[in-house]
């Protein structure tokens, strides 16, 4: 498991390396947004953790110019709604802000790298909702086409996928559908 931090606090990106090489994650730092766009390429990690105030670019414009980025989870201090919209919608898998748990953010970096042991076929169920919910994704339909085939609210679709995610120990729906599909527990 290769991991990037690129953060500029010194102190802070030397905790993070100390947490993450307790727990066996291979980890290099960048310190400035220029330096970690070079060593994205260089290093080619499988998850990159950025801070958003950088010198030179910063973690939004890092993350704007990657045209095909590894996973890619912001640790700021910016605990704005409109900060954390913006990470968001430039694609970010995740937005952790400071100061860090690292027990979450651990959990967070399992997820995103798919380091859990899936679960075995016969252990996982899903209710019947839970399974017509991840087929309906599977084949491309969003929450809101899946609730109106469905009839039923988009916030019941949302909560029956998020249960599905949850038995299924996944992060997001596409991991969901995947998982559930390699279970044999939908036929898309």
């Amino acid at each position: 498991m290769k991991v990037l931090c690129i953060e500029d606090d010194r102190e802070m990106a030397g905790l993070i390396a100390e947490e993450l090489r307790d727990r066996d994650i291979q980890i290099t730092l960048s310190y400035s947004g220029y330096d970690g766009l070079h060593a994205i390429a260089l290093v080619q990690p499988d998850l990159v953790l950025c801070d958003v105030g950088l010198p030179g670019l910063s973690g939004f414009e890092i993350l704007e110019s990657l045209t095909s980025p590894p996973p890619f989870i912001f640790l700021t201090a910016l605990t704005d709604r409109d900060s954390e919209l913006r990470g968001r919608r430039l694609g970010a898998d995740d937005y952790v802000t400071k100061p860090i748990d690292f027990e979450l953010l651990y959990e967070i970096l399992l997820t995103r790298l798919g380091r859990r042991d899936p679960p075995l076929s016969g252990t996982t169920e899903l209710a019947e909702r839970e399974r017509e919910v991840l087929t309906w994704s599977a084949r491309g339909k969003t929450s809101l086409e899946i609730s109106l085939i469905l009839g039923l609210s988009k916030r019941t679709v949302d909560f029956h996928m998020d249960n599905a995610r949850n038995k299924l120990g996944v992060a997001t729906r596409i991991e969901a559908v995947i998982r559930a599909s390699h279970l044999g527990l939908i036929n898309p």
